[in-house]
Parts: C-alpha cells; sequence; structure tokens
C-alpha cells in the first residue's frame, strides 16, 4: 500500500512539473516558427506597372484620416514618377544611341527635359484605382493606396512636346521611338 501511494505521489509531481512545460513550449514554437502572411491592401499584382499602365502603391500613416490619404497619395505619386523617369531614361538613352546622336547630344539633353515637364504635368492625370483607408485604434489612421497612369496618354504627351520644339522635332523619330518605348514597358512588365 505503501508502495503504490508513493507511487501515485511521483506521478502526481511529475505530472505538475510537465504540464507547465508542455504549454511553455507551445508559446515557444508559436513565437519561433509562426509565419503568417500579411494581406497588404492595394498592393500585389494587380497593381504593379504592366505593358499599359505604370503603377505605384503606398501607404501612409497620421493622427487626421484625411493627411493619411493626403501623404499615402503624395508618396505614391513620387514612386510613380521615379518609376516613369527612370523608365523614359532608359527608352532615351536607347533612343539616342540607336540613332547615333553625339556623345554630348544637345537633343538627349532637351529631350530629357521636355519629358520631365510632361510627366510633372501628367501627375494630375493619375487614376487612383485602389483606397483603404483604416482606424489603428490608437488614434491613428492607416491609409493605402494605388494609383496608374496609361502609358498611351504619356507617350502621347511626349509626342505633343516634340512638335512644339522645332530643334527636337527635327532630330526625332516618333515610330522608333515608340517602339523603344514599348519595348522597355514589355521589360518593365516582365520584370515584375
Amino acid at each position: 500500500m505503501k508502495t503504490i501511494k508513493l507511487f501515485s505521489t511521483a506521478i502526481l509531481i511529475a505530472s505538475l512539473f510537465a504540464l507547465p512545460g508542455c504549454k511553455g513550449k507551445e508559446e515557444v514554437s508559436k513565437k519561433e516558427g509562426g509565419f503568417k502572411e500579411i494581406d497588404i491592401p492595394c498592393s500585389g499584382p494587380k497593381y504593379r506597372s504592366d505593358k499599359n499602365y505604370f503603377r505605384a502603391d503606398n501607404s501612409a500613416k497620421s493622427n487626421d484620416m484625411s493627411l493619411s490619404r493626403e501623404k499615402a497619395l503624395t508618396l505614391a505619386k513620387q514612386r510613380l514618377a521615379s518609376l516613369i523617369e527612370t523608365q523614359i531614361k532608359s527608352v532615351t538613352d536607347r533612343y539616342v544611341n540607336e540613332r547615333e546622336f553625339g556623345e554630348n547630344s544637345e537633343f538627349e539633353s532637351k529631350f530629357e527635359n521636355m519629358t520631365r515637364e510632361v510627366v510633372n504635368l501628367k501627375m494630375n492625370d493619375i487614376k487612383i484605382i485602389c483606397e483603404t483607408p483604416g482606424s489603428l485604434g490608437n488614434g491613428q489612421f492607416q491609409t493605402f493606396v494605388a494609383i496608374e497612369l496609361d502609358k498611351e496618354s504619356l507617350l502621347n504627351n511626349i509626342n505633343s512636346g516634340v512638335s512644339k520644339d522645332q530643334k527636337l522635332q527635327i532630330d526625332y523619330d516618333k515610330m522608333k521611338y515608340e517602339q523603344i518605348f514599348n519595348e522597355e514597358m514589355e521589360k518593365l512588365s516582365n520584370e515584375r
């Protein structure tokens, strides 16, 4: 009888030590291997640039909901402008190299300035394709936005800008520039 009582006590003591240990392992495993994918509003494949549209997304936080929206739009516009300028620079470099202008070409400089002006003007024509505001629960708001700009509209404005400058017009081959522009847009689409 004494043996059974001693054995029961030993099992009880062992189980008291084992139960908290199991719970502790469970918490640790959640922390160490608990990857959880986060769904970010207004982002993902359908909000990336493709061969027809330049797109950008961003988010911002603020204590004022309308200010969080304005900040998010400003950041997205900056990202979009940067993407467009990079793309146009790449197209212009290829165009100048293929047309064999001199290395210090006045055309390249004037063309880049003109396209920069066009991009700045076109930023007013962006389209908001996604907007998701939310409350963070601590008195702050966060807004997610995605915007786009139509490639054809931008290209038409570049062509219009060239037609207003006689020096640029002399050296500008519209078909060649559009061909290179479309090839670069295709590359951009495939990269993303």
